[in-house]
């Protein structure tokens, strides 16, 4: 009986040593655990750390390059990038209502008056343009200007502005003390805007009366003459009279003679014949 009672608390001791065997390496097993575990942790801190600093040394790089990138983007476009820009043929002219009509007579400021003979559609660039067709008896010639532009055109002047010009006339000239070429320049200006108070006033100043023949220059009787003519021109037609008669009232207004005008330079002309002729028989 001793022997087996022995037998049986040598088991049971040799459980409990197992046990406790068992406790100690399960402990240290979890202590290790926890020790990898931990440098695990730090390692992988550490490794992190190590991410983010590179990460944000290599963030940088890339910023620069994409800016570099994108400057040459937008100097350079790639032949696939590009597009050609669409162009929008218009195929009619803007709509705009007729202030004129057939047979009407207008004053272009370039060329005078002339009179509308046809309103005719033209294509210009595959665009259809509606045009007033003018003809020019003087000039002896034709001239197309768009409905569009019709604002350049003006009417006739009333009987009303054709008294004021024969007022302007007969007033006294203002000449400037100025060098011939900017008065020539205003003249000039005044023609081509063809306001018919500007063409008056540029016939007063440039008159010479009876002696226009002798004392103007050539430039100074080609701007008179230019003047003058459009004058009469729109006078004409505006008071339904013969060339002569008109020319007779624009004259009487600016006090000119101009039979009186021919006999001076034919005299002046026959005196220097004869002044001639007394030297070469002196001679």
């Amino acid at each position: 009986m001793k022997n087996i009672l022995k037998k049986i608390l040598n088991k049971r001791k040799i459980v409990k040593k197992s046990k406790v065997i068992k406790k100690a390496v399960q402990k240290k097993r979890k202590s290790k655990v926890i020790k990898f575990q931990k440098n695990e942790k730090k390692i992988k801190s550490k490794k992190l750390i190590k991410k983010n600093i590179s990460k944000k040394i290599t963030i940088k790089k890339p910023i620069k390059k994409e800016k570099i990138e994108n400057k040459s983007e937008t100097l350079r476009i790639s032949k696939s990038n590009e597009q050609k820009p669409e162009i929008k043929k218009i195929k009619k002219q803007e709509t705009e209502k007729k202030q004129f009509k057939l047979k009407d007579y207008v004053v272009y400021p370039k060329h005078g008056v002339g009179k509308i003979t046809e309103i005719k559609k033209i294509s210009i660039g595959g665009i259809d343009v509606e045009t007033y067709v003018l003809n020019f008896e003087k000039d002896k010639a034709n001239g197309m200007v768009p409905i569009n532009k019709q604002s350049y055109l003006r009417p006739l002047a009333t009987i009303n502005q054709v008294n004021k010009c024969i007022s302007i006339l007969k007033s006294k000239p203002k000449i400037k003390r100025s060098m011939w070429s900017r008065r020539a320049q205003e003249y000039e200006s005044k023609i081509s805007s063809g306001k018919i108070y500007d063409l008056a006033e540029v016939v007063r100043d440039l008159n010479k009366g009876d002696d226009i023949m002798i004392d103007q220059s050539y430039s100074e009787r080609q701007l008179f003459e230019k003047a003058y003519e459009r004058l009469l021109s729109e006078f004409q037609i505006i008071m339904n009279t013969s060339l002569e008669n008109t020319q007779k009232k624009i004259d009487k207004a600016l006090k000119r003679n101009l039979e009186k005008q021919i006999q001076k330079v034919q005299e002046t002309s026959s005196n220097q014949n004869l002044t001639g002729a007394e030297t070469e028989a002196a001679q």
